[in-house]
């Protein structure tokens, strides 16, 4: 799940305003965004978990274990899964105070899925890792990833700042506990590669 972005001039507004849409609204909408998170989290866990999977995390030593084509099934997987996110979430109207952050947290990035579903289409058209490795589907693939994990770091920065500023966000009437857990098991920032621009990287042919 990619492209959750945030201003800290929305976060410190809505963090200055009473929830307009009341307590009760407040906590629908929680329960709401609460189930879809949560499917979806652990579709993707039951994904990579599964042998048709296990090539969205492998890394270069695992690489050989798998076809080009496997990471185009297991891509498209995630797609599908992102895609039910954002019917999901489309179908839910958020309360005034906090429609800003909910449109930015789930606005799904379409630069990176055109470069995801780029990348599932070239891996079903190659045969070789290495090809597809140095193919520049796989380099705009790995820089929008990077991107992305940028963002999202800098999200929870200023996330941790407002938190610092008010003390604590579970005493705040616009980002309840419960939420704030949900928004961050959303971003699942501590989820992604160590090194982005290295993913589905195999390792060198030996001499």
């Amino acid at each position: 799940m990619t492209g959750r972005r945030i201003l800290v001039a929305a976060c410190l507004a809505v963090v200055a305003a009473s929830c307009g849409g009341g307590e009760t609204s407040l906590a629908n909408y929680t329960e709401r965004v609460k189930v879809v998170v949560d499917r979806a989290a652990e579709q993707y866990r039951a994904l990579v978990a599964s042998p048709e999977g296990a090539v969205l995390v492998a890394g270069p030593d695992q690489i050989p274990d798998f076809t080009p084509q496997d990471l185009q099934h297991a891509l498209e997987r995630v797609r599908q899964i992102e895609a039910e996110v954002d019917e999901s979430i489309a179908a839910i109207d958020p309360p005034d105070a906090i429609a800003d952050i909910h449109h930015l947290f789930f606005n799904f990035d379409e630069g990176f899925i055109a470069a995801q579903e780029a990348l599932a289409t070239k891996a079903g058209a190659t045969t070789d890792w290495h090809e597809l490795s140095e193919s520049p589907e796989m380099s705009a693939y790995r820089s929008a990833l990077a991107q992305d994990k940028e963002q999202c770091a800098s999200f929870e920065d200023r996330l941790n700042a407002i938190a610092d500023q008010r003390e604590s966000l579970a005493d705040t009437p616009w980002l309840p506990s419960d939420l704030k857990a949900t928004f961050e098991a959303f971003l699942g920032c501590d989820g992604y590669p160590e090194n982005p621009l290295d993913v589905y990287r195999p390792a060198p042919p030996m001499p």
